[in-house]
């Protein structure tokens, strides 16, 4: 059904967007979703139809949309002040959201920089990591490593420590080059280890590149538990933790990236909870505002803190800092996001949800001929298809299976977004017994429809 109101602002989509990880010509031929509204755990679009959003906006939606509570934060902060600067000044939401940012956060963390986006957050932290070396006079130690194929955001430092082929093609002379381990996933999935084997290699393989760098390493950057953007990558706690111990005993930060895996993704609020693990820096973003406004923050010790003090001749303040850094109204709305993981008591009401996803995950996908893997920590999962599971052979890029499942799930009512032939489901904290099953449901037919449909000859062309 299309409308005037679509026409008009189709054509200005086409004329002036530039839309992101979006190559324009493919989507210029199309006709957009342009969403109006929200609901619950529902987009609505210009023409009336509704969404499940199937994948919480790019991961950050927690309570719904037009959610009272965080409706009402937003509103009022609006009466007393939208924005002041803290350069120089400080404002009462975004202080009071740093003491209850240090109450659920991981022991030992003391001190909040904030920032505008989860890739800014792991800015500061390679800044601060970087910069807190050079104070304690161990200047050689300017290297930084990273998981294989992680992904830590997309500003030049944070670009850096991850790795993807489309991004690093363009940019080969402007980034600086990251230590490299390969995670469990690797051992497990593509060298079909035991979980158990595949855990102790990648473990032995990260020991031998700390060794060979326990001179010059600054810091281990993780996404603890869940590679999100690799695909989902997921690892044990035993990973996570071991790793940051040995980076420790190499004299190196551990800093957590709990941009995709914080606010109740893993089902604890934190990643590094399941891990236990305690970090030196932890950055956040996406669910801090439940969804709703641009917000992140790098968390960090006291010890490291304290290395920046001085007087103002000395040189050692950190020089780093944004326009919108602690918004009054993102942090008016994060406390508020906050305030509910406490009083609807968030965490506790989500387990039978993450075990609905488990049980239905299993029952939907785990016999589909083309199903090579199906991942999950919490309400994050991917299922990885491929041409032949068995002997680990993607289809052909050119067949674009992911994208038409989600174009065909999209039809029936469900926005997802797929990571390659990797489908993704995480959907709101919010989401109900039912809307999950429906969100499953449709998925797995539009799966069975794309692959079943077509010859196995003409998938793998």
């Amino acid at each position: 059904m299309s409308s005037e109101k679509y026409d008009r602002l189709k054509i200005l989509d086409h004329r002036h967007l530039w839309h992101p990880f979006t190559q324009m010509r493919s989507w210029m031929r199309d006709d957009p979703v342009i969403i109006e509204r929200g609901e619950g755990n529902y987009l609505i679009d210009v023409n009336g139809r509704r969404y499940l959003d199937g994948v919480s906006s790019l991961w950050c939606n927690v309570h719904g949309h037009r959610k009272l509570e965080l409706d009402r934060a937003l509103t009022e902060q609006a009466g007393r002040i939208a924005h002041s600067t803290m350069l120089g000044l400080s404002n009462v939401a975004a202080t009071e959201l740093g003491a209850e940012l240090i109450a659920i956060a991981p022991a030992g963390l003391s001190r909040v920089f904030y920032s505008d986006s989860g890739a800014e957050s792991v800015e500061v932290a390679i800044r601060i990591a970087a910069q807190f070396f050079q104070l304690t006079g161990a200047p050689s130690r300017t290297r930084f490593l990273t998981l294989a194929e992680s992904y830590h955001g997309d500003t030049i430092g944070a670009v850096s420590l991850g790795f993807s082929e489309p991004f690093h093609r363009h940019l080969r002379g402007l980034v600086f080059p990251a230590l490299k381990t390969e995670p469990p996933h690797i051992f497990r999935f593509h060298r079909q280890m035991t979980p158990e084997a595949a855990t102790r290699t990648a473990l032995d393989a990260a020991a031998r590149v700390i060794d060979q760098h326990r001179d010059t390493l600054a810091a281990l950057v993780i996404e603890p538990l869940m590679q999100g953007a690799a695909g989902m990558w997921a690892h044990d706690a035993e990973f996570s933790r071991g790793v940051a111990e040995l980076a420790r005993a190499a004299g190196a930060l551990v800093i957590a990236d709990e941009v995709a895996t914080g606010f109740g993704r893993t089902g604890a609020m934190f990643a590094c909870e399941r891990a236990a693990l305690a970090p030196d820096l932890m950055c956040l973003g996406k669910g801090i505002t439940g969804g709703y406004l641009p917000l992140a923050a790098t968390l960090t010790t006291e010890k490291i803190f304290e290395v920046f003090l001085g007087e103002p001749h000395e040189y050692r303040a950190f020089y780093y800092g944004h326009t919108y850094t602690g918004n009054p109204l993102a942090s008016a709305v994060a406390r508020a996001n906050l305030a509910l993981f406490r009083d609807e008591k968030i965490i506790e009401r989500i387990q039978p949800r993450v075990a609905q996803l488990t049980a239905g995950l299993r029952a939907r996908f785990a016999g589909l001929p083309y199903v090579a893997d199906i991942r999950q920590h919490g309400l994050m999962a991917g299922i990885e298809l491929m041409a032949d599971p068995k002997r680990r052979i993607a289809f052909p890029s050119a067949r674009a299976v992911g994208h038409r499942i989600i174009m065909r799930a999209r039809e029936a009512g469900v926005i997802i977004r797929p990571l390659g032939d990797v489908i993704i489901l995480m959907p709101p904290l919010s989401i109900d017994e039912a809307e999950l099953e429906l969100l499953m449901d449709t998925v797995c037919a539009a799966t069975r429809e794309i692959l079943e449909r077509e010859p196995s000859s003409e998938l793998m062309r």
